[in-house]
This record gives C-alpha cells, sequence and structure tokens, in this order.
C-alpha cells in the first residue's frame, strides 16, 4: 500500500487522522459481488471511511440495504454525501433511513466532527465551470437548474460555518472544478459539477475536498485559492493503485 497522500499537515500538534475516500460504488441488486474485502481492507488501512455519493445505481431502497450488509465488514465510522444516482427512484428517504440506521454519517448540508476533523458534505449540483458557467436568464426551466446549483452551494456555506474544528475535510458527490473531470467529453462537463461550490469553498479554510461522479476524470486538482481536490470515483486512477483514496488529514 502507497503512502497516504498528506492533505494538510496538522500544526497544532494533533494526529494525522487516514481517510480513505472512494465514490460511485453504484450497488445493484443483481450484483454478484459484494464491498465486503474492500471494506475490511480499508478498516486496517484508514481511521475514517467516506462515501463521496452514488452508492447505490437505481436509488433502491434494496440496494441500500445490501450496501448497509456489507458495510458490517467495516470497523471504522463511515460518511458519506448521496449522489445523482441515489434519487434515480424517488426513495431517498428509504435509502437515507437505512444508511443511518447502519450508523452511516450521511451529509446533506451537516457537519459531524470525528477525532478533531470536522467533515462537512453536500451533493452539490450541475452548472458547468469558470466564465462558462451556466447563469440565471432565459426559460423558467433554466432558472430552475440555476437555482438549485446556487442553494446547494448555500447549503455548503452555512454548514461550513458550523464547522469548530481546526482541520475541514469537504465531501462532495458534483465537482467543484473543472481539472478533476478533465478527461470526461467535453460535451458534459456543465453536468459534472459547478464552480459555485469551489467559490463556496475558497471562502473558508479547508484541508481537502473529495467528490465522485466523474468516472473518467482527473485524480487532482485544486479550486482557485488553492485547497486541494481529489476525484475519487472508484474507476478514477489513484496513487497505490487501488480503488480507494488514502488521504492524511
Amino acid at each position: 500500500m502507497a503512502d497516504p497522500v498528506k492533505s494538510s499537515a496538522p500544526k497544532d500538534g494533533a494526529r494525522a487522522l487516514k481517510v480513505a475516500a472512494v465514490g460511485d460504488l453504484h450497488v445493484r441488486e443483481d450484483a454478484q459481488n459484494s464491498y465486503r474485502d474492500l471494506f475490511g481492507e480499508i478498516s486496517s488501512e484508514a481511521d475514517i471511511l467516506v462515501l463521496t455519493g452514488d452508492l447505490t445505481n437505481l436509488g433502491k431502497p434494496r440496494e441500500a440495504e445490501m450496501l448497509a450488509e456489507d458495510l458490517r465488514n467495516c470497523s471504522i465510522p463511515v460518511v458519506a454525501v448521496l449522489g445523482n444516482h441515489d434519487y434515480e427512484s424517488g426513495a431517498v428517504e428509504d435509502v437515507t433511513k437505512i444508511l443511518r440506521q447502519a450508523h452511516v454519517h450521511l451529509l446533506d448540508g451537516q457537519t459531524v466532527e470525528i477525532e478533531e476533523v470536522g467533515f462537512v458534505g453536500v451533493k452539490g449540483f450541475i452548472g458547468g465551470f469558470g466564465s462558462r458557467m451556466l447563469g440565471s436568464f432565459g426559460e423558467p426551466a433554466i432558472k430552475t437548474m440555476v437555482a438549485e446549483s446556487v442553494n446547494e452551494a448555500m447549503r455548503l456555506e452555512n454548514a461550513m460555518r458550523q464547522v469548530r474544528a481546526k482541520r475541514t475535510l469537504v465531501i462532495l458527490h458534483y465537482a467543484p472544478i473543472a481539472d478533476t473531470v478533465a478527461g470526461e467529453p467535453l460535451e458534459i462537463f456543465p453536468f459534472l459539477g459547478s464552480s459555485r461550490l469551489a467559490e463556496t469553498i475558497d471562502r473558508f479554510q479547508v484541508s481537502a475536498v473529495v467528490h465522485g461522479h466523474a468516472h473518467r476524470g482527473s485524480y487532482e486538482g485544486q479550486t482557485p485559492g488553492g485547497a486541494k481536490v481529489y476525484n475519487v470515483a472508484m474507476h478514477v486512477a489513484k496513487p497505490g493503485g487501488r480503488p480507494y483514496a488514502l488521504l492524511e488529514i
């Protein structure tokens, strides 16, 4: 196993927290494999497991139950956000309930502190990046889409303001920067994330940001303000060659 990426060395003498982060598990009802062995491995390598959305393939309660069953083999705390796939069947409340009953810290505009590190999570949304970010102009449908993107950024900001820890990991599903979706077709960039998330992140001091969603994206980038961003979608190549990234916070 490769050494963890040191995202932000503690400056107050606190012990560095090892975080394993992975996204886009896409658990299916007809799956022939499980994640039990992977979760067992992660438990021996890290202090915390972070899941960056698309935990299920179609947002079905049974898929969430299967993930919860596999997570029984994980002996460390689990922090997660949902992704767009987890909303597909309109059963997000059931999926959320099942995972929280499995002791997952499922964040949706909230924060949780574990071992002196604040974990902040929202799903995020689409909208594009930089000067090509979609603006609120034209048809009501476009304005509704942009309003959702703005709302997610505001929910992230409200959660960030609740953090009291000196170290913070931001957990998203959608990307906050274009660098970590590089490798995906240019035509779908606007549907992979939004710079509004990065604008919010850069108002605060954060140790690192993790996201998923862009399966063919790139592993590492940074916000305009310098915050390290990692695309931990399962199929993105990572240091160490494992499906998960290992970070020191």
